[in-house]
């Protein structure tokens, strides 16, 4: 057999239509952040329970909120290191199920410092699984609509937050014991393995790895799917020259191709984690303790959180025809208006109405950041350069439960959300005037995928 020297992967994925395979791709991906999302929140929401059962106060409660980011930090950055070794399928598959295992754990802790210590492995798994799942959407569909794809896997995905604190407002009340059965449901993320066998390794790190003849054995796959669905495929632009097989690690980092958007996107993930966890994980908490009932704070919560899907529903719509960078701005300051005017109201229907706002942007901007950052990088870089800005986002929140306990203690609630809508300011300031335009890129690419006079199927 020739041994294949190039398999020209990209520009091949790049000009196939959407096709059955990407949708099972979609839907598995889609599950695996829906049982994401369903557990990253669930120590907030249980939180006031243990307040009140284990007699923790709020000091207790950030301390576990804030080692739980620094086992995200290590899981992002280790998944990164993992996926460009072992393959982008197989980490998604173990992250999956580390998190899911650690989640059930969590079922049976006994007092407030087992919880923590279960919480940081299992958050540790969360945000392994989610750097993982972002880089192995962006490397497996076409470049012109990868973003509109990402927003669609997060819009089922997100869905499991509002789905999970129903679940709470209905669940927890019942019983002194019944608050463990929300860790219960985030544990039933384990049946992401049924969906496994349906899916392909990236073909573009295995061309990265030199793994051609697999590369191409995996790109035929997909190509006589798409043929046999679609008909005859366009023809591929031509490979671009490729030097040698890269070999991924920290050596990167004195790349200036490498750290620079490294930094930026650390950036972008420091002011969205410390804004958005800040406000998601605080908002029961503190509304208890100005005197909201735990119920009524659970539930307002729940409610406010159903625009999370419609948010990412929104960026759907606006990720492919505009720059990102520019509307990752303007959604970051709509976010930190929102934030700023639910903190300076008591108002039952007002609180909704601003969380709902909050819910609705983020989530939004999430989807957006999902799609930009692996734009920013070659394919030997995507994986670590994710994870490491993904990673040092969310250890950043590691201190940010702590400075926002001692916000809330000394100078009070409002102060708060004051600090949240600044670090949003700050980070669509930074994106606006050093983000990297990437829509020119993806128009090249969609013009270049647009069927040739003569259309023929290319399978090496």
């Amino acid at each position: 057999m020739q041994h294949i020297r190039t398999t020209n992967a990209a520009n091949r994925l790049d000009r196939l239509p959407i096709s059955r395979f990407h949708k099972t791709t979609l839907l598995a991906v889609a599950f695996a952040y829906f049982f994401e999302f369903a557990d990253i929140n669930t120590f907030a929401i249980t939180a006031p329970v243990v307040r009140e059962q284990w007699g923790t106060d709020v000091n207790h409660i950030a301390y576990v909120t804030s080692t739980s980011f620094v086992g995200m930090f290590i899981g992002a950055v280790v998944a990164g290191g993992l996926a460009d070794r072992l393959g982008r399928k197989r980490t998604l598959t173990g992250t999956t199920l580390w998190f899911t295992l650690w989640s059930f754990a969590c079922v049976f802790a006994w007092d407030i410092w087992s919880l923590g210590v279960f919480r940081v492995l299992s958050s540790a798994g969360l945000s392994a699984m989610t750097v993982v799942a972002v880089v192995y959407i962006s490397e497996l569909f076409p470049s012109a609509k990868r973003g509109k794809f990402q927003a669609y896997a997060i819009v089922v995905g997100i869905c499991g937050t509002p789905v999970t604190n129903l679940i709470a407002s209905a669940v927890v009340p019942l019983s002194d014991w019944s608050w463990r059965l929300v860790y219960l449901w985030g544990a039933l993320g384990v049946f992401f393995l049924l969906l496994v066998r349906k899916l392909e390794e990236s073909p573009q790190w295995l061309e990265s790895r030199g793994r051609h003849e697999e590369a191409e054995a995996t790109l035929a796959r997909i190509e006589a799917s798409a043929t046999a669905e679609h008909g005859p495929l366009p023809e591929a632009r031509a490979p671009e020259p490729q030097g040698p097989v890269v070999r991924p690690g920290l050596r990167m980092l004195k790349d200036r191709k490498f750290l620079y958007p490294t930094l930026l996107l650390s950036v972008l993930w420091v002011t969205q984690t410390i804004g958005f966890f800040g406000y998601s994980s605080w908002a029961p908490t503190l509304l208890a303790a100005e005197g909201v009932s735990v119920e009524d704070s659970i539930f307002y919560v729940a409610l406010t959180t159903v625009g999370a899907p419609l948010g990412s529903f929104l960026a759907a719509m606006v990720t492919d025809r505009f720059e990102r960078k520019w509307t990752l701005a303007v959604f970051g300051l709509v976010i930190a208006a929102s934030g700023l005017m639910y903190g300076l109201t008591f108002t039952p229907v007002l609180i909704v109405v601003f969380g709902f706002l909050v819910n609705l942007f983020e989530r939004g901007y999430t989807a957006l950041a999902y799609a930009y950052a692996p734009e920013l990088y070659n394919t030997s870089g995507r994986s670590l350069g994710t994870s490491i800005a993904y990673g040092l986002g969310r250890l950043s929140n590691a201190a940010g439960p702590l400075m926002i306990a001692g916000i809330y203690n000394g100078v009070g609630y409002e102060a708060v959300f004051m600090f949240i809508a600044g670090t949003w300011t700050v980070g669509a300031l930074v994106l606006a005037v050093f983000g990297p335009a990437t829509r020119r890129q993806r128009l090249a690419a969609e013009a270049a995928a647009q069927p040739q006079p003569r259309s023929v199927t290319t399978t090496s």
